[in-house]
């Protein structure tokens, strides 16, 4: 790792040691350094990243913004790779990071790369369902938000981001069970700190916007090339969606009774 570029990877962890050996591996193809930011994990995930080098802080979990706030004051340099514990660095993509520091560090606040999903069945999918995410960054330059739910920066006007080819591989999740349960999550987090709509917008997409959320990952998306797996995942994702509706309308509902109740 000495002669990669001065690049930390910093990951949040709690009971990750289904992937956290392979994430760490992979990582260590292009950064100098990988930091755990461990929020009290009981099974392998330390003894597995310690033995691989890396180096594990602990703290209590923040939420996810500020747990990688953790993360960003926890490392040594001052590019940061932000990986969560199921997504692997390519051997492209670290390659293409290599090349791009072998001159000195960028000119630029950050780089933009697609994050292509590794379903558990049927490949992954390099090709389609991407989603772009500016992963690599400069933290002199934009730090993640100071938010206990939104963990994406926003690169401040004026900052130049350049652009990666090579793909970072998300394993998300380990079935359709899992995935259900994880869109369910957000979408509740979402609902709860997403400005409120008027009621009658939220009760609207509530009645009559799932067959689009539907068609938006089916077919807008490139779901329908994986096939009847494809058709599963993008029906879970459109309910996902349609509960952030379901909920903001249950806010409203709730106020409705408070207010009643003053």
């Amino acid at each position: 790792m000495s002669q990669n570029p001065p690049i930390s990877a910093y990951i949040r962890t709690k009971n990750e040691e289904r992937m956290i050996g392979d994430v760490i591996r992979a990582a260590q193809q292009v950064v100098s350094e990988v930091v755990l930011v461990d929020s009290g994990s009981t099974d392998k995930t330390i003894e597995i990243a310690e033995g691989l080098g890396a180096r594990v802080v602990r703290s209590a979990w923040l939420g996810g913004g500020k747990q990688k706030r953790t993360g960003e004051d926890a490392c040594v340099h001052d590019w940061l790779l932000d990986l969560d514990a199921d997504e692997i660095v390519t051997p492209e993509l670290a390659a293409e990071i290599r090349n791009v520091f072998a001159k000195g560090a960028p000119n630029v606040g950050a780089f933009e790369m697609m994050m292509a999903t590794a379903p558990p069945i049927s490949g992954d999918w390099r090709d389609f369902y991407l989603v772009d995410r500016r992963k690599l960054y400069d933290r002199r330059v934009v730090r993640q938000p100071d938010h206990p739910n939104w963990d994406q920066f926003k690169v401040p006007d004026g900052v130049a981001v350049g652009k990666l080819d090579g793909r970072l591989l998300h394993y998300s999740f380990r079935d359709l069970a899992q995935l259900e349960e994880k869109f369910n999550r957000n979408s509740s987090g979402r609902a709860r700190d997403t400005k409120l709509k008027p009621f009658w917008q939220c009760a609207l997409r509530m009645v009559l916007a799932r067959p689009f959320y539907f068609l938006n990952h089916y077919v807008l998306r490139g779901m329908w090339r994986a096939g009847w797996y494809g058709f599963a995942m993008a029906s879970i994702a459109a309910h996902g969606r349609w509960l952030k509706d379901a909920k903001m309308v249950e806010i409203h509902l709730r106020n409705r009774d408070a207010a009643k109740d003053d």
